[in-house]
């Protein structure tokens, strides 16, 4: 039975014949089994970065391209023991047949360590999506979006260069430098679209506005829709949709209406000069009980400045920024026609040269 097993054919004895076989049979009988392992050890890898996870959701995307890898690996060690006959090493176009197969487990090794690495990515992304969404952080889902398919890119040019490498066996230092040559071309072509991309990574990161805030910028005023790679889109208060290109957010002064904590509105009366001074300085507390309300937070009102047309009272309150733009509203409205009702009674004509109040809200 020895001598059996000793026997040579086509320079491996059937021992030989029998190791790479049943080695072959485990690796496709417990591929599924090790890789559940390993998985499970990348899982807990993981798992300390203290984020809660998902143990099913990640194995089911590990589990078929680390099995498939597994066993080509242990497949392709296996057969690398054994002594092929020179007589089979033919070529084939400029190659001989042993490294045409040398090629093609090399090309499939690279392709199934490229796939694991997408799918692991995947996976990253989706723990990190689900963690913005509980945020309600759609700045961070289009952040996490983009470097999900920035990183996949990379890995798949990383793995079409080693399929290069290992399975033509290319030199890719010649490549890469080709490669750089062309993207300092692109670059240099597309200057514009690179600002803006890198200014959306500040806009991403600086977070100096998100989706859903009222922006000021310039002469513009409306609420962020979106924020794209190249611009950002925002919903004016006439109802239009504009872009406006990253790099001029960035550039730009913005004032960010969503992130203030009071509202103010300056009111300025131009009165008359025929008011005496009795009248005016009864006008001032006067005005005061009329700002002691729920909605204003705090008040001032003073004669600022007398002059050759009129006397000016300012009259500046503060309202809370949560409150809502049509009770806002209807709360300067009020308070207006008290003013109006209150100059009525007292028999306080305005300046005849303006004959009107002039009223400014501004963010504080």
């Amino acid at each position: 039975m020895i001598k059996f097993f000793q026997t040579e054919l086509f320079n491996n004895s059937i021992s030989a014949y029998l190791c790479v076989l049943v080695s072959i049979l485990l690796a496709a009988i417990l591929k599924r089994l090790i890789s559940k392992y390993f998985a499970s050890v990348l899982f807990r890898l993981v798992a300390r970065t203290g984020k809660k996870l998902n143990k099913l959701s990640f194995v089911s995307l590990i589990i078929a391209p680390l099995e498939n890898f597994l066993f080509l690996f242990i497949s392709f060690a296996a057969l690398d023991k054994l002594n092929y006959p020179n007589e089979l090493n033919f070529r084939i176009y400029k190659s001989t047949l042993f490294q045409v197969v040398d090629s093609c487990s090399n090309i499939a090794l690279v392709v199934t360590f490229t796939w694991l690495c997408l799918r692991a990515i995947d996976f990253v992304a989706t723990v990190l999506e689900e963690s913005a969404t509980k945020t309600n952080d759609h700045t961070e889902s289009q952040l996490i979006i983009f470097f999900k398919d920035f990183f996949k890119m990379i890995i798949g040019i990383i793995g079409f260069l080693m399929v290069l490498q290992f399975g033509f066996h290319k030199d890719i230092g010649n490549i890469v430098t080709g490669l750089s040559i062309v993207g300092a071309a692109i670059a240099l072509a597309t200057k514009e679209s690179l600002e803006n991309l890198i200014a959306s990574f500040i806009i991403f990161f600086d977070r100096p506005f998100t989706v859903g805030d009222t922006l000021k910028v310039n002469a513009l005023t409306g609420v962020v829709e979106k924020i794209g790679l190249r611009s950002t889109r925002i919903r004016t208060e006439e109802k239009t949709f504009i872009s406006v290109p990253n790099k001029q957010m960035v550039d730009s002064i913005i004032d960010n209406l969503s992130l203030r904590t009071q509202r103010r509105v300056v009111t300025n009366l131009e009165i008359s000069l025929t008011a005496t001074a009795e009248q005016l300085k009864g006008l001032t507390p006067a005005l005061n009980k009329i700002l002691v309300r729920e909605d204003v937070a705090n008040f001032s009102v003073f004669l600022k400045d007398t002059g050759q047309y009129a006397h000016k009272v300012e009259i500046t309150y503060f309202a809370d920024a949560s409150q809502e733009q049509n009770d806002f509203n209807c709360m300067r409205e009020a308070i207006n026609l008290e003013i109006i009702a209150l100059m009525e009674k007292m028999k306080m004509p305005l300046a005849n040269n303006s004959n009107r109040i002039f009223t400014m809200e501004k963010g504080s």
